[in-house]
Order: structure tokens, then C-alpha cells, then sequence
């Protein structure tokens, strides 16, 4: 039997990856570099021009790394501010979106109305097209579910938002990086998902013309945010996705992970449809997720129940409650995997999960 307090003492093994993955050294050099550049990027003398210079040169990157040209990248503190941006910028009236978004997008408009998915987490499409019947709408939805790491099929959802004249806003910060990015009116992005720094992140936008700005004053990203640009940040940002990734070993490990799991009890919600190559969203019957984290934390091995959130706070997942999958919405874990985890780390974190699992239901 594993004794989790050496393992603990050992090492401490970081499987919470999707919610903030470490900087990669690239990425750190990158920063170093940019803080050294002393010009504001709107000034007009050489220092001002150097640093102008690197924040397009970026853009540039972060562009090719989206697919889309230049213009299209609008950089922002993060994901949410991104979301924020189209979801207040995009000037419809009319807002749907997913019920398994993530809360950046669900707390943002009270006035949305809310997609339900089926147990699988997939978007109900046939209630989607019944909302867009009434008439066009910005349309949010994930890529990927930051819990579950389930595919949504955006194709399907894009072409039924294009046939009713809505936009659709994609939320690519758990797949970027992961999967080529769809086609969207709207992408938003995350630098620290990436091996990049927290507090950058770019919202893409396909055509301009759609976006007013809701952050107004200063004049840079074109009119569309304003405030003088992160420099050291959106460098490590575009450092971050020029890096290549073996994301085929993660999935690799990541079944090994889920298959011992199972086989000593534990669920996997979402297994038999698409998802991500890092996520496992592993329930265990009876036993609250807050608890399985809390333990796990003693045992040396960091994870999360659900998503990030500033409160720090454990409660039931949204995502597993609109799943339809009632008390054991509550009972799950996220074990997040990134190109850094290995095999042994995996080997051990199964292990102590048996562990935490035989003793919990022992006392239960």
C-alpha cells in the first residue's frame, strides 16, 4: 500500500493542469526580454517603436497560431475579459448560450437564454434551432467543457447560428493549443492554458465590423480595448504558442489513468464521447469531490472539483448538474494532465486515489 504521507513529502505532483499550466521556460525568456523594452508601444520616438514592434510581432505569432490574419487579434487581461468583450461588444440584443459554459460567460448576461445538453454534455441542437427561430442571436458556446474536456460539434452549431443571420462566440481556452481552432465569429483565447502568463489572453475576431468597444479610452487594439498593452505578457503569450506539444502521449496516459480508476470504482463523466486529451472528470459514489480534493492535497497530488473560481470555494458542478447526473454532480474530481506530467506521476496518483478510496468508503 502506498504511503501517501512520503509521497507527500517527496514531491507534490500538479494534476490541475486546465486550470493554469505552468510557464514554459520559453515563455519566461520571452517575459525576461520584453521587460527590457522601456518605450510605450504609442509613442513615437525609437524606444516607442521597438516596443510597437514587438507587441506586432505577437500578433503576428498569435495570429498564425489562430489561423486568421493580424487585425483579427484583439488582446485582452484573459479569457474572461475576452468573453466579456464580444458578449457586451457584439451589439445583438439577443444572447444563448450553453448551459455548461463556463461561468465567465453564464455570469456575464442575465438576459441569455440558456441551451440545456444531454448527459453526454453536448448542446441540444434541436432547442438550439427552436431559440434561433425566434430570431438572430450572439451564440456562446465552449469548444471544449473546462470540467469534462467534451467536444462540442461547432460546425453543426456554426452553421445553424449562420442560417438564422446570428454570430457565434466560440470559448477556445481549454482546446487551443489542443485542437485546430473552429470556425467562429468569435474565439477567445488564454495565454496561462498554453504554457503562457496569467493576465493575457486575445479575443479573435473574423470581421471588425461586428465588435463596438465596451472598454473605451486610450485607443489601442484599434478602438476596441483600451489601455496601455502588457508587453511582457502578450510576448510569453506568443512565445508560449509557438511550442510545440505531444499531445498524444497525454490522451495516452490519460486512459491508462481512467482505465485503473475504473476498475476501482470511479466513474469517468463523459467517457464515450470526444473530449480533450488532458481531462478525466472522475466521480466516486458517496463521497464529495471537495473531500477527494482535500485528501488527495495531504496525499501530495494537487487536482480540483469542477473549475477555478475566486471564492476558492467546493460546490456541486454546474456542467455534471446540467448533465443531468444529480448527487454525483457533487462527488466528482478534474484530474487535468499536461506535456509534463509522466508516467510515474500518473502511477502514484492511482495509487493514491485507491487508497483515498478505500479508506473513505471504510468510514463511510
Amino acid at each position: 500500500m502506498v504511503d501517501m504521507a512520503k509521497i507527500a513529502m517527496k514531491s507534490r505532483v500538479y494534476l490541475d493542469h486546465a486550470a493554469t499550466a505552468p510557464v514554459t521556460a520559453t515563455a519566461r525568456d520571452a517575459m525576461i526580454a520584453a521587460l527590457a523594452s522601456v518605450g510605450n508601444p504609442a509613442s513615437v520616438h525609437a524606444a516607442g517603436r521597438a516596443s510597437n514592434g514587438l507587441v506586432e510581432r505577437a500578433r503576428d505569432g498569435v495570429a498564425a497560431f489562430a489561423g486568421c490574419a493580424a487585425e483579427a487579434v484583439v488582446f485582452t487581461s484573459g479569457g474572461t475579459e475576452a468573453l466579456a468583450l464580444a458578449l457586451h461588444g457584439a451589439g445583438m440584443a439577443r444572447c444563448i448560450m450553453s448551459a455548461t459554459e463556463h461561468s465567465a460567460v453564464l455570469a456575464a448576461r442575465s438576459d441569455a437564454a440558456v441551451v440545456p445538453v444531454g448527459r453526454d454534455g453536448i448542446v441540444d441542437r434541436a432547442a438550439l434551432a427552436a431559440l434561433l427561430a425566434a430570431g438572430p442571436a450572439l451564440v456562446a458556446v465552449q469548444h471544449a467543457n473546462n470540467e469534462t474536456g467534451v467536444i462540442q460539434p461547432i460546425a453543426d452549431i456554426a452553421a445553424l447560428v449562420a442560417a438564422q443571420g446570428g454570430l457565434l462566440l466560440v470559448d477556445a481556452v481549454q482546446s487551443a493549443g489542443k485542437l485546430p481552432l473552429p470556425a467562429a465569429d468569435f474565439i477567445s483565447l488564454s495565454a496561462h492554458k498554453l504554457g503562457g502568463p496569467a493576465g493575457i489572453g486575445a479575443l479573435i475576431v473574423r470581421n471588425p465590423a461586428t465588435l463596438n468597444a465596451v472598454q473605451r479610452g486610450g485607443g489601442q487594439e484599434r478602438g476596441l480595448r483600451g489601455g496601455t498593452p502588457n508587453i511582457p505578457g502578450i510576448a510569453g503569450f506568443a512565445a508560449a504558442v509557438a511550442e510545440p506539444r505531444d499531445w498524444a502521449s497525454v490522451a495516452a496516459l490519460r486512459d491508462q489513468l481512467e482505465a485503473a480508476l475504473v476498475s476501482a470504482g470511479g466513474i469517468v463523466h463523459g467517457a464515450g464521447t470526444a473530449r480533450l486529451p488532458n481531462i478525466s472528470n472522475i466521480g466516486l459514489p458517496g463521497v464529495a469531490g471537495g473531500t477527494q480534493v482535500m485528501a488527495l492535497d495531504l496525499g501530495g497530488f494537487m487536482v480540483s472539483a469542477g473549475a477555478a473560481c475566486s471564492s476558492g470555494k467546493v460546490a456541486a458542478s454546474h456542467v455534471l448538474t446540467a448533465m443531468g447526473l444529480g448527487t454525483a454532480a457533487g462527488e466528482a474530481i478534474r484530474i487535468s494532465l499536461g506535456p509534463q506530467t509522466t508516467a510515474d506521476e500518473v502511477a502514484d496518483f492511482v495509487a493514491a486515489w485507491k487508497q483515498m478510496a478505500q479508506r473513505l468508503a471504510n468510514a463511510a
